[in-house]
C-alpha cells in the first residue's frame, strides 16, 4: 500500500514557504500535478516549478493575494487554463507579523490573521469546491497550528485567526460531505525546516522537553500528513483537526 495521487491536480497556497516547498515536492512524488501559489517570491516559485517538472509532473506557478476574492478567482482561471480542475486544495499561506501581548498588538494584525486564515479558506472554497461537488470528489486541507490549543501569551492574533479557521472547516465539512469532499486540518508544532538547518537551530531543549516524543517535528513529517489526507487512504476522515507535533497538544473527546 502506498500513497497514490497520480493524475490529481493539487493547489498549494504559500507553496514557496518553508513548509509549502516540501509539501509540493512530496505530493509531486506521489504523482500529483502541482499549482504553486506564491504571493511575492516569483523566483522561488519558478525554481520549484522546475523541480516539480523534473519529477515528471505538470506544474504551474501562479501569483495571488489569497486574502482578496478577485485574486483567488483570477488564480483559479489561470490554473484551469493550464492544469485543469483542481482536485485537492492545501491552504497553507498565512500572513507573518510580530507577536506581542493583546494590549500591545495592533488591530491590523488581528485583521491580517482573519483574512489569511479564515477568508483565504472561504475564497478557496467558493472558487474550487463547486467543481469538486460536480465531480463528486475533492479534498480541502487547511494548515492550522498547535497554537490554537495552547493559547500562550503573545499568540492572540495567530490563535484567533486559526481558531476561526477551525470553526469554518468543521462547518464546511458538514456542508460538502455528501459530495465525497473531505475537509480536514493539520496542526503542526514548531517544525524544523531548511531555515533551521541553514542556521544549525534544529535543537531547542526548552521546547522539546515538553513534547512527549522529546523532539521537534520536521517539514517532511508535516508533508507526509498532508499526503495522507490528500489520498484515498483518508477517504472516510473529514472534519478532523490532526496535530502533527509529537503529542505536544492532544485534543480531548
Amino acid at each position: 500500500m502506498k500513497i497514490e495521487l497520480t493524475g490529481k491536480n493539487v493547489l498549494i497556497t504559500g507553496a514557496t514557504g518553508d513548509l509549502g516547498r516540501v509539501m509540493a515536492r512530496t505530493l509531486a512524488e506521489c504523482g500529483a500535478n502541482i499549482a504553486i501559489h506564491y504571493h511575492s517570491n516569483e523566483q522561488k516559485a519558478a525554481e520549484l516549478k522546475v523541480e516539480i517538472e523534473a519529477k515528471g509532473r505538470h506544474a504551474v506557478a501562479v501569483q495571488a493575494d489569497v486574502t482578496r476574492e478577485d485574486d483567488v478567482l483570477r488564480m483559479k482561471e489561470e490554473i484551469s487554463a493550464t492544469l485543469g480542475s483542481i482536485d485537492i486544495v492545501v491552504a497553507n499561506a498565512v500572513v507573518q507579523y510580530q507577536w506581542t501581548t493583546v494590549l500591545e498588538q495592533p488591530a491590523a494584525d488581528y485583521i491580517s490573521q482573519f483574512e489569511s486564515c479564515v477568508l483565504q479558506s472561504v475564497f478557496l472554497a467558493k472558487a474550487f469546491l463547486p467543481a469538486m461537488k460536480e465531480a463528486g470528489y475533492g479534498r480541502l486541507i487547511g494548515i492550522n497550528t498547535e497554537c490554537a490549543m495552547q493559547n500562550y501569551a503573545t499568540q492572540s492574533a495567530y490563535t484567533a485567526g486559526k481558531r476561526g479557521m477551525d470553526g469554518l472547516y468543521r462547518v464546511l465539512a458538514k456542508e460538502v460531505g455528501e459530495y465525497q469532499i473531505t475537509v480536514n486540518q493539520i496542526a503542526p508544532g514548531w517544525t524544523i525546516s531548511d531555515r533551521d538547518r541553514d542556521n544549525n537551530s534544529e535543537i531547542n531543549e526548552a521546547y522539546s522537553s515538553n513534547v512527549p516524543l522529546r523532539r521537534r517535528g520536521t517539514d517532511q513529517e508535516i508533508a507526509n500528513a498532508v499526503a495522507f489526507l490528500a489520498s484515498d487512504l483518508s477517504s472516510f476522515i473529514t472534519g478532523a483537526y490532526l496535530p502533527v507535533n509529537g503529542g505536544n497538544v492532544m485534543p480531548a473527546i
